[in-house]
């Protein structure tokens, strides 16, 4: 295996996603990737992914790496975060079986990753995830006694402009998946007009959609100037103790955004919000609600997350993988139908234009012309003596 390209290298995955051009190489250092850092990888078409981490540590059954194998992009893994160090944005380097280098200089080894090694270590990390999954559930009952307010108590909101009473709301996280459950629901969305709230990078997911958001929720670290200026209502999630990180990029944007600072993810805020803004039904697209979507995250524990969706439950409607559940495919009575209605439009077409019909008489004729010249070329009347 040989390549060669530009490389371009952040520790952040999704912050490097936003710079990556087709063909380049993306250097990261990600221990064990996620499945939406790596579909982020996937969709931005780099020709191979340098790892400085451990792609797959065994800790939990990740799928990011299957992901970019299975995109045919090939991973070269622990390569040493040394390379942070000794190589640039925009440099040219080459790959050769693993071995990294510049100019012909060699920097780095990795492991070139085979989807049969991947499968492996997914399948051995399984075994352990008997003992993550009670560290996780002991974790979570810790915080729960901390957090509970937010079941007890009425959230602590701002006022916001968008009307949410008494309407649905779609609450769209970038996680698994949330691009065809997405496009599965387009004709609810287009029905039903609901209002439409991004957190963070689920903002451009409904951009790429052609969907404008109605309210962009997070700590705006992930979500793009695009759509970051696209008219939406910005509510910038702060920590409890007030700090609101996000809030210096959307004034540097000139743009105005209202502050709260509610316990949980900005995903359980969102929700939150809906809730108690009077949301008729909310829906929610690629949010996080399991074990390894918490663990994928870095996470210890999902105390806010459980309390959030008891709170919500009964409005809630979760089309996180509802594309998996239906594909639709084309019938052949509707594509007999749709052949009937084509064949009717050109009769009728021909029936109210003079011109066409002279068209088609004059083909009649060269063709009865043609057919005639051609039998008597062959003379098939001599063909039995």
């Amino acid at each position: 295996m040989r390549i060669r390209g530009t490389v371009r290298l952040d520790k952040k995955t999704k912050d490097l996603a936003k710079r990556l051009r087709p063909g380049d190489i993306a250097l990261i250092n990600h221990e064990d990737i996620d499945a939406t850092a790596a579909q982020m990888l996937a969709d931005a078409r780099v020709r191979a992914v340098i790892n400085a981490a451990r792609s797959c540590s065994g800790k939990y059954p990740n799928i990011g790496p299957r992901i970019l194998l299975e995109a045919g992009i090939p991973l070269i893994d622990n390569a040493g975060d040394h390379l942070f160090k000794g190589l640039r944005e925009g440099e040219q380097i080459e790959i050769v079986d693993g071995a990294i280098s510049r100019n012909g200089d060699p920097i780095a080894q990795g492991d070139v990753l085979d989807l049969d090694q991947v499968n492996q270590m997914i399948e051995q990390a399984r075994s352990n995830l008997g003992n993550v999954l009670e560290e996780f559930a002991k974790n979570t009952l810790s915080y729960v006694s901390r957090e509970r307010s937010i079941l007890l108590d009425p959230a602590n909101l701002p006022d916001i402009r968008t009307q949410i009473n008494g309407r649905h709301a779609l609450v769209v996280v970038r996680g698994e998946s949330y691009k065809e459950d997405l496009a599965i629901i387009r004709t609810y969305i287009r029905d039903v007009r609901p209002v439409l709230i991004g957190v963070d990078g689920g903002a451009d997911a409904l951009l790429e959609m052609g969907l404008k958001p109605d309210i962009i929720i997070g700590d705006m670290d992930s979500v793009s100037d695009r759509a970051l200026k696209c008219g939406a209502e910005l509510i910038v999630h702060a920590y409890v103790s007030g700090d609101a990180p996000g809030l210096p990029r959307v004034k540097n944007l000139g743009l105005q955004a209202t502050v709260c600072s509610v316990p949980g993810t900005s995903e359980d805020l969102a929700l939150l919000l809906a809730y108690e803004k009077g949301a008729e039904v909310i829906v929610a697209v690629g949010t996080h609600s399991n074990l390894i979507d918490f663990l994928d995250k870095g996470r210890k524990g999902m105390s806010s997350t459980f309390l959030v969706r008891l709170k919500v439950g009964n409005r809630l409607v979760d089309a996180r993988g509802v594309s998996k559940l239906y594909r639709a495919q084309p019938s052949v009575r509707y594509v007999g139908l749709l052949a009937v209605a084509a064949l009717a439009a050109l009769f009728t077409v021909i029936a109210l234009s003079p011109t066409m019909q002279d068209q088609i008489q004059a083909m009649i004729q060269d063709f009865r012309a043609q057919f005639w010249e051609l039998y008597t070329r062959l003379r098939p009347w001599e063909w039995r003596r």
